[in-house]
């Protein structure tokens, strides 16, 4: 299995926001996009998670057969919005996306637990604080199984503790075989991810 990113382009109507973005990722790789805000790196996630139709260029996930999938099939996306309705509980929201993804492959005790937030599970959403809900959208990953995360500014809101918590599960998701591809304007410390950085001219 690979992410295949092969001459992306993007023009948001105002002249092209890059151009010509090439990359590979294997399973158990991962790729960390930086640079400022406005350089195009959430325009990136979002054209590789099929949400934005590129100008040229495509992304898709190749098999092991050979063949070609799309990428949302084959992935999780972590936006800026944490996509929780304020007025359910932890567990109703959770519970919604869980059944909503489909294939359960952790209970929400277990990956509330792993984001250390499993005591908020039936408070609502709107009580927590602007950390905790970007943990509780973190623990979302982790509640069904999708081989590549996309990750666009996943630290936002969080301290250095969380920061840290959320690097390690970033890693587990690559020791266990799968793709991650972050963007972010901070660095988020896991050895071995490759790097991209936005700014400018494009550079790989």
């Amino acid at each position: 299995m690979k992410l295949v990113v092969r001459d992306l382009a993007a023009d948001r109507g105002a002249g092209p926001v890059f151009e010509q973005v090439s990359f590979t990722l294997a399973a158990g790789e991962g790729l960390l996009v930086t640079g400022p805000n406005g350089a195009g790196k959430s325009t990136l996630i979002r054209a590789i998670a099929g949400l934005l139709h590129p100008s040229a260029g495509k992304a898709y996930m190749e098999n092991a057969d050979g063949s070609k999938t799309k990428v949302a099939a084959a992935s999780h996306l972590l936006g800026p919005i944490n996509a929780m309705k304020p007025a359910l509980t932890v567990r109703e929201n959770l519970g919604f996306w869980q059944a909503f993804h489909g294939e359960p492959s952790a209970s929400l005790n277990d990956a509330m637990e792993l984001v250390g937030l499993e005591h908020t599970l039936d408070l609502p959403f709107s009580y927590l604080s602007t950390g905790q809900r970007r943990r509780v959208s973190i623990a979302k990953l982790l509640l069904n199984h999708r081989p590549v995360w996309l990750l666009d500014e996943p630290t936002s809101g969080l301290d250095a503790a969380s920061e840290k918590q959320f690097a390690t599960l970033i890693r587990d998701q690559l020791v266990g075989g799968g793709i991650v591809v972050a963007a972010t304007h901070l660095p988020i410390k896991v050895a071995g991810m490759k790097s991209l950085t936005f700014g400018g001219a494009l550079a790989a």
